[in-house]
C-alpha cells in the first residue's frame, strides 16, 4: 500500500475508530456529571431528595453505557481482525498465483524449446533420446503442478477415491520407494524400521501415496545440498506411531514452523518470487494426516541444517 493512502490502511482505521470512540465516552460522561452536578444544585435549592432522583439512575447509565461501548469494541476488534486475516490470504493467493503460473510456464516453454529444436535440426539418436529425456521431465513436472491442485480440489470436497483398509505402514512405505524408485534417482533416501515389525492401520492408499509422495518432494525441492539425503524412521511408544523424514535441506527458521502448513503459504519474501513451489505440499500432508486421525509436527535446528517432519498417528499394539 502506498504511503500517499496511509489514511485508508485499516491499522489507522481501527486506532482512529477506537480513540473516537473513547473520547465519545469520555465526553459523553463528562457532560452528564456537569448536568449531574446542576440537577444536584437545583434539589437542594429546593429541598429535594437526591437519592430519588439522581443517584441510581446515574450508575445504571454509565453502566449500560460502558457495556455498550465494550460490545462496540469487541465488534471493531473482531472486524479488523478478520480483515486483516482476508488481506493475509490475499496478500498469499497473489503469491500462489504468481508462483504457479511461474510452475505451468517454465515446462511448456522448455517443451516448446525442445520441440522448436527437434523440429529445425537434424538430430541423432543419442540427441534425440536426450531431448526426449528432458520433454518426460517438463511433462511430469507439469503433470505433478496439476495434480496438486486437483488433489486439493478433491480432498476439500471429500470427493477423494479409495476406501480405508487396515494396511502394514512399513510395507507400504517400502513398496511407494520401489515403485518410485526412478522419480528420487538423484537423491538418497534411507528407510529404518524395526526388523519384523509391522504396524497396521486405517489408511486410504491413494491418499498415503499423495502424502508421501508431497512430503519427499518438498524435502528434494527444499535442498542445495548436492545429493539430497532424507532419512525415514519408524518408531513406537506410548501408544502412539511416529513417522520421522529427516532431511540435509534449508531448515526452517522458528517463526516459518508455525505456518508452512498453512494453505498457499510459501518459505521466502511474500512479496516476491524468491518463494518456492505452489505453496499447496505441506497443506495437503497436513489435511491427509488429519484424515487419517493424526497430525504432523516440523522441527528444525536452523537455516542450513535441515529438517524433520514428524508424523503421529494414535496407535495401540494388538496384544
Amino acid at each position: 500500500m502506498s504511503e500517499s493512502r496511509w489514511y485508508i490502511h485499516p491499522i489507522f482505521i481501527f486506532i482512529l475508530s477506537t480513540v473516537a470512540l473513547g473520547v465519545s465516552l469520555f465526553l459523553y460522561i463528562y457532560w452528564y456529571m456537569e448536568v449531574n452536578t446542576v440537577l444536584s444544585d437545583m434539589l437542594l435549592r429546593f429541598d429535594l431528595d437526591r437519592r430519588q432522583v439522581l443517584e441510581s439512575r446515574t450508575w445504571i447509565v454509565i453502566l449500560v453505557l460502558s457495556l455498550l461501548v465494550g460490545i462496540i469494541l469487541i465488534g471493531i476488534l473482531i472486524i479488523f481482525v478478520y480483515q486483516q486475516k482476508i488481506y493475509q490470504l490475499y496478500r498469499l493467493q497473489h503469491n500462489f498465483i504468481n508462483n504457479f503460473t511461474h510452475e505451468l510456464k517454465t515446462p511448456v516453454t522448455s517443451l516448446r524449446l525442445y520441440l522448436d529444436t527437434a523440429l529445425k535440426y537434424q538430430l541423432y539418436n543419442e540427441d534425440q533420446l536426450k531431448y526426449i529425456r528432458y520433454m518426460t521431465q517438463d511433462v511430469s513436472r507439469l503433470s505433478n503442478t496439476i495434480n496438486r491442485i486437483l488433489n486439493i480440489a478433491k480432498i476439500e470436497s471429500r470427493s477423494y477415491g479409495g476406501e480405508f483398509l487396515t494396511l502394514d505402514i512399513v510395507s507400504e512405505i517400502s513398496h511407494f520407494l520401489i515403485n518410485h524408485a526412478d522419480q528420487f534417482r538423484k537423491s538418497r533416501i534411507h528407510f529404518y524400521h524395526p526388523k519384523g515389525n509391522s504396524y497396521h492401520y486405517r489408511l486410504n492408499p491413494s491418499l498415503f501415496e499423495m502424502l508421501l509422495m508431497n512430503i519427499l518432494t518438498n524435502a528434494i525441492k527444499y535442498n542445495t545440498s548436492d545429493i539430497p539425503e532424507i532419512d525415514i524412521t519408524i518408531a513406537y511408544r506410548s501408544h502412539k506411531l511416529y513417522i520421522h523424514f529427516a532431511d540435509n535441506g534449508m531448515g526452517l527458521e522458528r517463526a516459518e514452523i508455525r505456518k508452512i502448513f498453512r494453505k498457499f503459504y510459501q518459505v521466502g519474501k511474500s512479496d516476491d518470487m524468491s518463494a518456492k513451489g505452489s505453496g499447496l505440499g505441506l497443506f495437503l500432508v497436513d489435511t491427509i494426516v488429519r484424515i487419517h486421525k493424526g497430525k504432523i509436527i516440523a522441527t528444525s535446528p536452523g537455516i542450513g541444517k535441515g529438517s524433520v517432519f514428524t508424523i503421529i498417528f494414535p496407535y495401540r499394539t494388538s496384544t
